[in-house]
């Protein structure tokens, strides 16, 4: 299973937003992008390319996602009807993996990750350790009713609830350590700002 393993703060300071939902981010304590040093890159301006590869570079690294499977979630959206950007972000969001970060129960997405591929987690009473399964509207996500699966989510919970709130396309009963998808997610429920256009552009070159 392919997984983003590289230095995480240094993901978040390229960016110049918190991708990987962290308490203490690198960014409260440099801003700057890593490199070789302030003055090395003072007054150079990114090009036109340079600018959309680091849209899609942040879209990739805030779900993710490798190159390759990336591009297969492009595919997709492609054959969709509708704005193409815009469903590859709908679809990102749909991941089962996301949906747990998103109801709490993993604190991070790395973190929810690792809880559907050790199967911990139950889509509509079922086992799924696939973390890229898309999720849909009206799917029951529990967590497994062993003492390590329950401890993992309620640690979980206990750490995401001081950070964030869940998204409006999901409810969830923390007691329960359950959650429904109430709704499909939407374009505005992306929690980063992300011109998905320039994703679009440089992905078609």
């Amino acid at each position: 299973m392919a997984r983003i393993t590289g230095p995480k703060d240094r993901y978040s300071r390229r960016e110049g937003v918190e991708l990987f939902g962290k308490k203490k981010s690198a960014l409260l304590r440099r801003e700057n992008p890593p490199g070789k040093g302030i003055r090395s890159r003072r007054g150079r301006r990114p090009s036109e390319y340079g600018v959309r590869l680091r849209e899609k570079q942040k879209v990739k690294r805030l779900y993710g996602v490798m190159e390759r499977q990336f591009r297969r979630i492009l595919e997709i959206a492609r054959r969709r009807a509708g704005n193409t950007g815009v469903n590859l972000l709908v679809l990102l969001e749909r991941r089962l993996d996301n949906a747990v970060f998103g109801m709490g129960f993993g604190n991070t997405r790395p973190m929810a990750r690792q809880m559907v591929v050790h199967g911990h987690v139950l889509v509509n009473g079922k086992k799924v350790s696939c973390p890229s399964a898309l999720v849909n509207s009206g799917d029951e996500i529990t967590i497994r009713p062993r003492e390590g699966s329950q401890e993992l989510a309620k640690a979980g919970i206990a750490m995401s609830r001081s950070l964030r709130q869940p998204p409006s396309w999901v409810q969830v009963d923390d007691d329960a350590l359950k959650g429904t998808v109430a709704t499909l997610p939407k374009r505005d429920d992306v929690p980063i700002e992300i011109n998905e256009l320039f994703v679009v552009e440089v992905c078609s070159r």
